[in-house]
């Protein structure tokens, strides 16, 4: 866009015409955090400016010192937060202010519910930055100059669909963005409210916030302005951890846990790392921005440095503040550093540190972590071959032995109630855990009292293949190839029961022959007909259908029927005589089973016309009047 000194009028962005409308009326009990988001906004400014120094230090000028200034109007009912950092130009303004230039923002804002207590707490994950002005504002001015550039511009709204903006001439770099209260929120226009509130949100900032006094009065420096990642842990208290948090994040809502590190000797560095409580909008979108906010000598370098921790912990916020690097690092230069690998994994220890000492120390928190990031962290076990185990180990599923589908059973645990002579971790993948808890598949284990993991997540089936084992247990699906139970023959009782039974599974597997590879004696079942297992070497039904419905190319492979032999059902089919009649209810007994381990029918045409008949030939009625036909003829 070319620079232009007449005043526009632009309309906003769709998503931020919603947002600036659901904030406003589901904000009411957080308004004050309006405050915390452009103090934030204008630290993040004098960072750039500092970062950007570095390699030209011309666009500091005479004015080297970075601060923040509060000026307060009680008469005009107007604050003011003003910085001399970075600044913007006229069509960052635009581009700033006038669009949500952030990935997730449809889903967000279709997950909004009307319910005001729970979408501000919608509102708190995304985040608000700028916008939450219009929470307490009428209207809103705002006036910049970006460093190296004589030019200003002013942006004003009163944010109910348009904004306006116009250039104008400033002295000296920086930003001031002038909030118009309105009638009913003037308490943020006096000074000692204004004061507590940067007390308790802003304190870490770390360039000197300051209060505006009026007159011939000096301004007051309200925070510390030491930035808290470089204070001794013992000088920090919770409160003021949690707020770092919120300022990092723009998060509502406190953090579940953090860890707070310096590291001296061959390298140095200092690590304040944080798991929040809920999940990010764009936390299945691995190419989205993710990473730590990097430091090297207090000095802002980037955010988002995602080459400090590995893709499945990315939903791990915080700070890391390096002695060691170069001041002009890049994201090149820091994938080629020998340093970076070390610390890496020190980072990605410390977070799973983290995470087990709340697994074992707060169960209810680690529950929060687990329903929010669960599958994000499963990712470990595919990606992250050193720190398998100790992934293993946070890991939780559903079991059969639990009531209800919670997922709060460790593989510890399960070896801990493992029966006797019990050498194998036993699990079901399934679609669903309605599905998973009455599969056919687990009869045979509960009748022995023997734990089965119900594997629903669609990562799973990835995690199981690559853990193999846990604590020198293998891990065995049931629903695959021939099933060995502890203290058992099976082996011996499937061939004498398929020699027994060798005529039936004959016939069975003579129709079924285009639909399966083989037909057994079921050791699985006790109440169920029948089952489809697959082979040892064939792709799950859960991955087959993923990589369908992908559009990947899938090896061919048909399942292997396993059948109850003391089953009336299967009884009923070994007395059929009539071959078009037991070639209809083979089909039904294995759609039957088909359907029971979750999957879709070929031909569910083809199914129900296969049952109206056996339907009918139950009916006594329809036999006399199929039998009188025959008889007149």
């Amino acid at each position: 866009m070319t620079e232009t000194t007449e005043a526009q009028t632009l309309g906003f962005q769709t998503e931020v015409r919603q947002l600036l409308k659901l904030m406003i009326h589901s904000l009411y009990s957080n308004k004050e955090i309006f405050l915390r988001e452009l103090i934030s906004n204008a630290s993040d400014a004098a960072d750039k400016l500092r970062f950007e120094a570095i390699g030209s230090p011309e666009l500091m000028g005479d004015d080297a010192d970075l601060w923040i200034r509060i000026e307060l109007d009680k008469e005009a009912k107007t604050i003011a937060i003003i910085d001399n950092g970075i600044g913007m130009s006229r069509d960052e303004l635009i581009e700033n202010l006038g669009t949500i230039a952030r990935s997730g923002t449809a889903e967000f804002l279709g997950r909004m519910t009307g319910d005001e207590k729970k979408d501000a707490s919608l509102i708190g994950q995304f985040g608000v930055g700028f916008y939450s002005a219009f929470i307490v504002a009428e209207r809103v001015s705002v006036e910049t100059r970006k460093a190296g550039s004589a030019e200003g511009a002013r942006w004003s709204s009163d944010g109910q669909g348009e904004f306006t903006v116009e250039a104008v001439d400033l002295p000296a770099r920086g930003t001031r963005v002038t909030l118009h209260l309105k009638a009913d929120e003037t308490e943020f226009a006096e000074a000692f409210r204004v004061e507590s509130l940067i007390r308790k949100y802003s304190d870490h900032i770390d360039f000197p916030v300051t209060l505006a006094s009026g007159g011939d009065a000096e301004d007051k420096v309200v925070n510390s302005a030491t930035a808290l990642w470089t204070r001794s842990r013992a000088d920090v208290g919770d409160e003021e951890y949690r707020e770092f948090y919120k300022h990092l994040s723009h998060d509502f809502a406190d953090p579940l846990k953090w860890s707070h590190n310096r590291v001296e000797g061959k390298r140095e560095y200092t690590s304040l790392l944080y798991i929040p409580s809920s999940p990010p909008f764009d936390l299945w979108n691995r190419d989205a921005p993710r990473g730590l906010k990097l430091y090297v000598q207090r000095v802002f370098i980037m955010d988002d440095a995602e080459q400090f921790l590995p893709l499945y912990l990315r939903f791990v916020k915080g700070v890391i503040d390096s002695a060691d690097l170069p001041l002009n690092v890049s994201r090149e230069l820091l994938q080629q550093n020998r340093d970076l690998a070390a610390i890496r994994s020190a980072l990605t220890r410390r977070v799973l540190d983290m995470l087990k000492k709340m697994a074992n120390e707060d169960s209810d928190g680690y529950a929060t972590f687990w329903k929010g990031f669960g599958n994000v962290l499963k990712e470990g076990i595919v990606e992250d071959h050193g720190n398998r185990d100790r992934v293993a180990k946070l890991l939780r599923f559903a079991s059969s032995a639990e009531s209800g589908e919670a997922q709060d059973v460790s593989l510890a645990d399960y070896l801990e109630r493992t029966v006797d002579d019990q050498d194998a971790i036993y699990y079901l993948l399934a679609e669903n855990y309605a599905t998973a808890s009455q599969s056919p598949h687990l009869e045979r284990l509960r009748a022995r009292g023997i734990e089965v993991l119900l594997l629903t997540d669609p990562i799973d089936a990835w995690v199981v293949d690559h853990l193999a084992e846990f604590e020198g247990k293998q891990l065995v699906d049931v629903a695959r190839g021939e099933l060995s139970l502890p203290d058992g023959d099976g082996q011996m009782t499937r061939e004498a029961d398929n020699e027994e039974h060798k005529a039936l599974l004959k016939r069975i597997r003579r129709v079924l022959r285009e639909r399966v590879e083989s037909v057994n004696v079921s050791q699985r079942l006790v109440d169920s007909a029948a089952c489809v297992v697959s082979g040892s070497d064939d792709l799950s039904p859960q991955i087959r259908r993923m990589l369908e419905a992908s559009g990947q190319p899938v090896p061919e492979s048909k399942p292997v029927l396993e059948i109850n032999v003391g089953h009336p059902l299967v009884d009923r089919l070994s007395r059929e005589s009539d071959d078009e009649r037991f070639e209809a209810l083979s089909g039904i007994v294995l759609d039957h089973a088909l359907l029971a381990e979750g999957s879709q029918l070929d031909n569910p045409a083809d199914y129900v016309s296969r049952m109206n008949r056996l339907l009918l030939d139950l009916d006594p009625a329809a036999n006399r009047e199929d039998g009188n036909a025959h008889d007149n003829a």
